[in-house]
């Protein structure tokens, strides 16, 4: 059986730590509008394009990285919870992780299709923002919620 390369069940709990603050830390920004300006600093751009200028190609510039920090964090620690084994790591939980990415890329896709359908100008453009991290949070939603109702399932057998 092929067996997925993933990292020690620690892992998930730094995830975790990682991940909730990250995740309050967006919700806060999305409700600021994206514009914090509270972290500007200079960065290496390999393209930047703003409204009124001409294109910027492997430049540095001046901008608000809090976006770019936020979403890092929040990736990585969704990463974390998501390729960290279990404490029993199985056939059958292999089998609930795959299901869970398979279900998770349907659901996201769904949603895209229906925000390309029904969602136009600006309110597009926070949907695909949203949508970088959907496939990430819907993973890890659907599989945890899976093992719970697994666990509940043999602890009503007993």
């Amino acid at each position: 059986m092929f067996t997925p390369k993933l990292l020690p069940n620690q892992y998930k709990i730094l995830g975790w730590f990682v991940l909730i603050p990250a995740t309050i830390c967006g919700i806060i920004l999305a409700s600021l509008g994206f514009d914090a300006k509270w972290m500007t600093a200079r960065v290496f751009a390999i393209w930047n394009e703003e409204l009124f200028t001409k294109d910027q190609l492997f430049a540095f510039i001046t901008t608000d990285i809090s976006n770019t920090i936020i979403g890092t964090v929040f990736i990585v620690g969704g990463m974390l919870v998501a390729f960290s084994r279990e404490k029993q790591e199985d056939e059958f939980i292999a089998k609930l992780r795959l299901s869970s990415w398979m279900w998770a890329v349907l659901v996201n896709y769904i949603l895209l299709i229906l925000a390309f359908i029904f969602v136009y100008g600006m309110p597009f453009m926070h949907v695909m923002i949203y949508n970088m991290f959907t496939i990430l949070i819907l993973f890890i939603i659907r599989f945890n919620y899976l093992i719970y109702r697994t666990s509940k399932a043999l602890a009503d057998e007993k």
